[in-house]
């Protein structure tokens, strides 16, 4: 019975407690959940790491400006085909005519003069010397938007992935791919507010957005992700289909975008093979190599093939330029992009980065120490039966070979060789082949923007990237004959996979030395190194090496990617 009692006055006390001291209710701000704040999120290792190397206070400048697009686009002319004032002309009415305006005055300033930008101009030539051919079109944000919200009657909604979103602040439509929730009964029309889920750990580890795609938004904080959304919309659009089309139909547009947080213009069927939408970063790339005409050239890892047909227009499609890749679908890609803007001079070809040197063997013949490149092409490309004469066991093939490939010719191209469905694979090129070699490497893309999501990369995965890059650098440094010349670039702010990059090339390699570069647009590398808390050392760069290679800081005032470029002069290579 006492038991009971005491029970009986705990909850009486409860009970008033609770009565008297009602909680209060806070009323929410539209202006802080309908807008565009993100913070970036970071692996806690990898964040401590790059504060350690930038400073604090540069670190969150530079997470910030990743979160956000570049506030102009950059548009590479192909100067083989025609001239930055007819691209200027031709744009100016096409964006036009598609009902987009720049309106600077909405939210961003415009880019300053030293991107080469004329200031408040809609679309310009860049004032950068020697890259003229390269156009400038304005973009501005971040805008704020009157997303009619009252307490009463919260708009509609629609959440969209990551990737989509971050396609959406570039300039780009809303897919039904991309659509991951909606509002109860949408239909066709109908102004929605768009925001975006960012992963979230998982209960069972790995990243997620934790809930069902086709989930039904009620505009109640029992959603998913309701308060993880405040600040991450991006935007009000229109939907061209309703709740259910959006998840029934497997793509299409699922709505329109009519008023953005960053107003870009897409250059999507704008102009094919008159223009390239390439950043800042990645055309000076091309230029840091320096490629003459009549030389020979490689682009290691090449897709989506935007540097390759860079180099190939500098040489003025008069050398030879071989793509590499590793992903047949990537090959597909470059032949496509390579035939849309008319270029002659580049060959691709599928290979592994880690493979390019070619490895002979005694039994290999002359004629196979000759051929750098595979010809079974050029042997599937002749429509006539084969003689007698042309099956001549010339390089020890075998018979069962032969007539194989007889077989080939003469039932014709087979369905696995259809025109535009096969790339050519090659067993890699002898060294010492080529006069200039561009390794834009894989990597961890942390310099990519706009990037909503960091948490992935952790230090172990950055270690292992760096340690891929030394792999494919290896292979280049053999491939490049003395005398020549070799470019190393990567779309990271990692110092990782840069500076120690560069570190490694002068310590291994005696003969390599960095070269300067032209034109000289970026800011100095970092200089010291990092010490780690299971004894490893980073080595970057010595004082007197920073201003020799180029690394962009999306914070800076060039408001680009963040990019790293090192350029190398190879010597004598029995030093």
């Amino acid at each position: 019975m006492k038991k009971e009692r005491d029970l009986l006055k705990t909850l009486s006390r409860t009970f008033l407690t609770l009565h008297h001291h009602k909680p209060s209710i806070t009323m929410m701000d539209p202006s802080e959940r309908y807008c565009y704040k993100p913070t970036l999120r970071w692996n806690s290792e990898v964040e401590e790491f790059f504060v350690n190397a930038y400073g604090a206070d540069r670190f969150s400048r530079i997470s910030e400006a990743l979160t956000r697009p570049s506030c102009y686009s950059c548009v590479r002319v192909n100067t083989l085909k025609t001239t930055s004032d007819t691209v200027i002309k031709k744009l100016s009415v096409l964006l036009q005519e598609s009902g987009w305006q720049s309106n600077p005055a909405g939210g961003a300033s415009s880019p300053q003069e030293s991107n080469g930008l004329e200031k408040n101009s809609f679309i310009s030539k860049c004032k950068i010397p020697n890259l003229d051919y390269v156009v400038f079109v304005q973009g501005s944000g971040p805008h704020t938007i009157d997303y009619g919200y009252t307490e009463e009657n919260p708009p509609k909604e629609v959440i969209v992935s990551r990737k989509c979103a971050e396609a959406v602040l570039r300039g780009a439509r809303v897919y039904v791919p991309g659509v991951l929730a909606c509002s109860a009964h949408v239909e066709k029309g109908e102004p929605v507010a768009v925001s975006v889920a960012l992963e979230r750990p998982g209960t069972e580890g790995g990243w997620g957005v934790g809930f069902t795609r086709g989930t039904t938004l009620q505009g109640s904080e029992t959603d998913p992700y309701y308060f993880e959304r405040n600040g991450l919309y991006i935007g009000q659009g229109t939907t061209t289909m309703s709740r259910a089309g959006m998840f029934r139909e497997p793509n299409g547009v699922a709505l329109e975008m009519t008023n953005r947080v960053f107003n870009l213009p897409s250059f999507r069927d704008l102009l094919e093979g008159d223009i390239f939408l390439q950043n800042l970063p990645s055309i000076i790339t091309a230029h840091a190599l320096d490629p003459q005409e009549g030389e020979k050239i490689l682009d290691m890892c090449a897709a989506p093939g935007g540097k390759t047909t860079a180099i190939a227009i500098l040489m003025k499609d008069k050398g030879e330029v071989i793509a590499a890749d590793r992903s047949h679908n990537k090959v597909l890609d470059i032949q496509n992009l390579v035939a849309e803007m008319g270029l002659k001079c580049i060959t691709c070809y599928k290979l592994d980065a880690l493979k390019s040197v070619r490895q002979i063997d005694e039994s290999d013949s002359q004629d196979a120490r000759e051929c750098v490149e595979s010809e079974s092409i050029q042997r599937l490309e002749s429509s006539t039966p084969a003689t007698s004469e042309q099956l001549t066991n010339a390089n020890g093939t075998s018979k069962a070979e032969l007539r194989k490939n007889s077989g080939k010719l003469k039932n014709g191209v087979g369905r696995h060789d259809s025109v535009g469905g096969r790339v050519e694979r090659s067993k890699g090129f002898l060294p010492n082949s080529f006069d200039r070699v561009l390794l834009d490497a894989p990597c961890s893309a942390l310099g990519l923007r706009p990037r909503l999501f960091a948490g992935e990369d952790t230090m172990k995965s950055l270690r292992a990237n760096a340690k891929y890059q030394r792999g494919m650098f290896d292979q280049a440094v053999q491939l490049v004959r003395p005398g020549g010349v070799l470019v190393y670039s990567t779309c990271t702010i990692n110092p990782g996979e840069n500076e120690a990059l560069v570190r490694y090339a002068l310590d291994t390699y005696k003969f390599l030395s960095l070269a300067s570069q032209h034109p000289k647009v970026g800011g100095p590398g970092l200089i010291g190194s990092c010490q780690f808390s299971d004894g490893y050392q980073e080595e970057w760069l010595r004082p007197g090496e920073e201003d020799l290679v180029q690394r962009f800081d999306p914070s800076s005032p060039l408001d680009t990617m963040g990019f790293f470029i090192a350029k190398f002069n190879v010597g004598p290579k029995d030093v």
